[in-house]
């Protein structure tokens, strides 16, 4: 399997369980990889078979962006079932970085794996 990656995806949300988060929008970054078979895609080029990393970019930021959660862990966990069950792929990593959450840190954040025969 190949894969299809997108990189530092920036996202300006509502996310935290502060008060004070509650109140302002946050960046996140999110890191993500996609397992695909790239050779249908190439052999025609054409888009319609390809895994489509614009797309996964403009679902990725409209689900963050559409109802405010408090916990990185929810919404890595919905964006994988997103990306499983909306995109042809059997496994995604998911990586999201939360630059502000910790001042003495550069960024803090939550990685996950998923699968679609474990999903």
């Amino acid at each position: 399997m190949d894969k299809v990656f997108i990189s530092q995806l920036h996202v300006e949300t509502i996310i935290g369980v502060y008060d004070f988060e509650k109140k302002s929008k946050q960046s996140l970054y999110f890191d993500i990889e996609m397992l695909s078979d790239i050779k249908p895609a190439a052999q025609n080029d054409d888009i319609n078979l390809a895994l489509d990393y614009a797309k996964v970019s403009e679902r990725v930021i409209e689900h963050s962006t559409a109802k405010p959660v408090e916990l990185l862990e929810t919404l890595v966990e919905q964006l994988a079932q997103i990306i499983l069950t909306e995109f042809n792929t059997p496994q995604v990593t998911i990586k999201v970085s939360k630059p502000a959450a910790v001042a003495q840190a550069q960024t803090v954040g939550v990685e996950i794996t998923r699968n679609k025969a474990t999903a």
